[in-house]
């Protein structure tokens, strides 16, 4: 039996996401429970999936076996010494938080359980924070995402999709969606509400809540996919990779674990600068044939990322 760890407070977060599409890859082969250590799940996924809450007194909890925690820990509470004791123990480490980090992998000697085994989602992370663990991608439904068959017509349109938090934007983005506008571009973010107060109205800027549209419904809508976050880091970003897998040019900051896969001018476009930023979209919107050619090798490169035997290497591990 193999249990999933996870807070599952929010439909659209990230470390949501990588918990539901790895029980639904491991429940092809294994037994696989879903276990919300939050109280505050979300109804929304708890109506969609079989979680179950951690619950001693009603002998609701996990019964030994493979015990995986992707974004949340288990230290500080109470239901662990509850519980069976489990036969291997693994965490699935998707921030920066060192303090995190330490808090979950030093085990309580009253615990008595194995040694965590850490699972890290980018080399980038990993280089950042100088430890040891197996690096596997944030796993992506590939069949999900694909290149639109439809030849698009209207502006030239960027956009991006994210959480609707302000971490997530950088503040140099609104004069930079200003100028792009004005520039007679189509700017479309969905997770953009917080933006509404700093934009001005116009006839070719689009904000929509987070979730308003699946994300295989919503990047296909547009020419280029745009993303640099503000104080948030993105160890993976699995959006990006989304989006290349819609066969999207993706123009993203550099400072990211999708970086690590993304060779400038081939496959995708890094930047450092708002300045570069706009010098590749102004490229993008003038060359139709480049902004083709950049996303079928996008496309190309996800399907190698995600192919049937990369992910069976890595369900392996949980496996074992």
């Amino acid at each position: 039996m193999i249990h999933l760890f996870n807070g599952f407070q929010n439909p659209f977060g990230g470390s949501e996401l990588e918990t539901l599409e790895l029980y639904r890859l491991l429940s092809a082969g294994a037994q696989v429970r879903l276990w919300a250590t939050s109280s505050k799940a979300s109804g929304e996924l708890t109506r969609q999936f079989p979680i179950r809450h951690i619950s001693p007194l009603k002998r609701s909890v996990p019964d030994g076996g493979t015990y995986v925690f992707l974004g949340a820990h288990w230290r500080n509470k109470v239901w662990p010494y509850l519980i069976p004791r489990p036969r291997r123990l693994i965490y699935v480490f998707n921030t920066f938080h060192p303090k995190v980090l330490a808090l979950t992998a030093r085990m309580p000697r009253m615990l008595r359980w194995p040694d965590a085994e850490l699972v890290l989602i980018s080399d980038f992370q990993k280089r950042m924070l100088k430890v040891d663990g197996v690096v596997h991608p944030s796993p992506i439904d590939t069949g999900r995402f694909s290149p639109s068959k439809i030849e698009r017509t209207g502006p030239f349109t960027v956009g991006r999709l994210s959480r609707d938090t302000p971490d997530k934007h950088h503040p140099d983005d609104v004069p930079f969606y200003e100028a792009l506008l004005a520039d007679g571009a189509a700017v479309r973010i969905q997770g953009g509400m917080l933006l509404k107060d700093r934009l001005a109205p116009h006839p070719q800027l689009e904000l929509l809540p987070q979730g308003q549209l699946a994300a295989e419904l919503f990047l296909p809508t547009l020419d280029v996919f745009y993303y640099r976050t503000g104080s948030h880091v993105e160890t993976f970003g699995r959006v990006v990779f989304e989006a290349m897998a819609c066969g999207l040019p993706v123009v993203c900051h550099r400072h990211g674990g999708y970086a690590d896969h993304i060779n400038h001018g081939e496959n995708g476009f890094l930047f450092d600068t708002t300045q570069q930023a706009a010098q590749i979209l102004t490229e993008l919107k003038a060359d139709p044939g480049l902004r083709a050619a950049v996303g079928h090798k996008a496309r190309q490169t996800v399907e190698a990322l995600f192919s049937p035997q990369a992910l069976r290497q890595r369900l392996d591990f949980y496996r074992r």
